[in-house]
């Protein structure tokens, strides 16, 4: 399976693997609301393909289009304009109880009056398969959610988390083509989504369908998931792997919905080796990996928190380095974050790992070099949705 995106006027393509069609594809896929307002576009003219077997994630803040778009996956929603394919197969006017999907939600909708076993066979019930093999085939998806023994018991009985896993097995034991799963975490506490999570991905990893995951939640993404798509306002403005999305951001919208990020921005001074150099003054510069900068220009880049150091004195080096008033400093446990108000006007925020160089412990009120490796430097090019919808 391909891992290459490409993009063009806002629309995103995958490259799948030759000759295996995309679990998902997706072609011009739009979709507009009425409204007293006029005509609301919830998506607009996605491109998408995600391959088979791939845990997808959607991430972006609520209403971005992505659970619009998943809805028109599972058959919920139709298109304003134009289609969903599944293996390669146009299912665009098949209604949602005939394709080859389904869908876990964040309310788990078990039935209460019926045991776990009930609850998991229920499909296969509806679709008449044999009594040997509904018991064959639940007993197989309760061991691999880990709740083998629980088969008499009934949904009041279980945790939050034990009845998320029974509504994952009755979804998974019909063998789906791909598993579309709408904020299935929402509801439980933060130390059992955060379990949940590692074993949705170990899970995902054994029985080898596709998922598709609608998030709000960076972290969750960035945990499961083999690619995400990060959307805003109805378009895809970044698809990657996790450590490309968050150490590359392709926009501000993504630089700073993913994570904490540091954004900066100043004329380009001069273009030395492939690099943009800003120079604030005082010995200040920051240095941009970059071909496409212009002398004179307004560049906007981001660093991340835990790329920058402190320091007392002025870094040497090929470094970028820039100075600033520490404003605030709070004690995390494993690290320590500062605030930075720097000589340009800019905050930043510097996450340092407690138990690291003494030399970058700092007060508030101190004034510190702010510096980081070049590379940690990442020029922003904004997706604008007016020319991603054009």
């Amino acid at each position: 399976m391909g891992d290459t995106a490409t993009k063009s006027g806002g629309h995103v393509k995958t490259v799948v693997a030759a000759g295996e069609p995309p679990a998902i594809g997706l072609v011009g896929l739009s979709k507009t609301y009425g409204s007293v307002h006029g005509e609301v576009p919830a998506v607009r003219r996605l491109d998408l393909e995600v391959g088979q077997g791939e845990f997808f994630s959607l991430l972006g803040p609520s209403g971005c289009g992505k659970t619009t778009t998943m809805r028109m996956v599972a058959g919920f929603e139709v298109p304003t304009t134009g289609s969903v394919h599944l293996l390669g197969e146009d299912v665009t006017s098949i209604p949602a109880h005939r394709r080859d999907v389904n869908m876990v939600f964040q309310s788990y909708a078990l039935f209460p009056h019926m045991t776990i076993f009930e609850n998991v066979a229920f499909g296969l019930r509806r679709k008449a398969v044999s009594r040997s093999e509904v018991t064959s085939r639940v007993g197989q998806m309760l061991e691999l959610v880990e709740l083998g023994g629980m088969e008499k018991r009934r949904p009041g009985q279980l945790s939050g988390g034990q009845q998320q896993r029974v509504a994952l097995a009755r979804a998974l034991v019909n063998k789906p083509r791909a598993l579309l799963l709408d904020e299935p975490l929402g509801a439980l506490d933060l130390k059992l989504r955060q379990s949940m999570q590692i074993e949705l991905k170990r899970i995902q990893r054994e029985v080898g369908i596709t998922f598709v995951y609608v998030t709000h939640d960076q972290s969750e993404a960035l945990t499961m998931s083999d690619r995400i798509a990060v959307m805003n306002a109805g378009v895809v403005e970044q698809l990657g792997g996790p450590r490309e999305i968050y150490e590359r951001p392709a926009s501000r919208f993504v630089a700073g919905f993913i994570g904490t990020s540091n954004l900066l921005s100043g004329a380009v001074a001069k273009v030395v080796d492939g690099h943009a150099v800003i120079e604030p003054g005082d010995g200040q510069r920051v240095l941009v990996e970059t071909t496409a900068a212009v002398v004179g220009e307004e560049l906007e880049l981001t660093v991340r928190p835990e790329k920058v150091r402190l320091s007392a004195t002025k870094p040497d080096g090929d470094c970028c380095r820039i100075l600033g008033d520490v404003t605030e400093v709070v004690y995390l446990g494993t690290s320590t974050s500062y605030a930075v108000r720097t000589d340009t006007g800019a905050d930043m925020t510097v996450f340092l790992q407690n138990g690291s160089d003494a030399s970058d412990v700092a007060e508030r009120g101190d004034r510190v070099w702010l510096y980081w490796q070049a590379r940690h430097s990442y020029p922003l090019t904004p997706v604008r949705p007016a020319e991603a919808a054009a």
